[in-house]
């Protein structure tokens, strides 16, 4: 006879982490902007809802393991995805919101885009210093 505790799905505590492994900067090289972009939107529309053009929890559950191969995911889980990347709060992923959430995603492109950024605003603050 199974213990109390014991299920199909392991326990949290049960489990070892899974070591996240980056690839969209190698995609981002291979591919430069518009091909990631272009990439990310085929993803989108893996995912969404044909009748309501944007991902919602029902779209998700559904692709999440045929499409996304993610198994066996709870309804908090899928939620927790949603909410992650719902900006305007409408309970579901639009084309946008689904591209930054997946740029945003990924630690190697979130420091270049910093660095970027940085670069960006101290060559303003330098060009605007030596013009006044």
């Amino acid at each position: 006879m199974a213990s109390p505790k014991s299920s199909t799905r392991p326990n949290q505590e049960d489990q070892e982490p899974t070591k996240f492994q980056d690839f969209f900067p190698t995609m981002a090289g291979k591919l430069g902007g518009e091909g990631l972009i272009e990439e990310l939107c085929k993803g989108f529309e893996l995912l969404v809802d044909k009748d309501k053009g944007v991902i919602t929890f029902e779209s998700l559950r559904r692709n999440a393991s045929t499409v996304l191969g993610l198994g066996d995911l709870t309804d908090e889980d899928v939620r927790c995805m949603i909410d992650e990347g719902d900006f305007d709060r409408d309970g579901a992923l639009n084309q946008m919101e689904f591209c930054v959430l997946m740029f945003r995603l990924s630690p190697e492109l979130m420091e270049a885009s910093r660095c970027v950024v940085t670069e960006v605003i101290e060559q303003e603050f330098s060009d605007y210093s030596h013009r006044h």
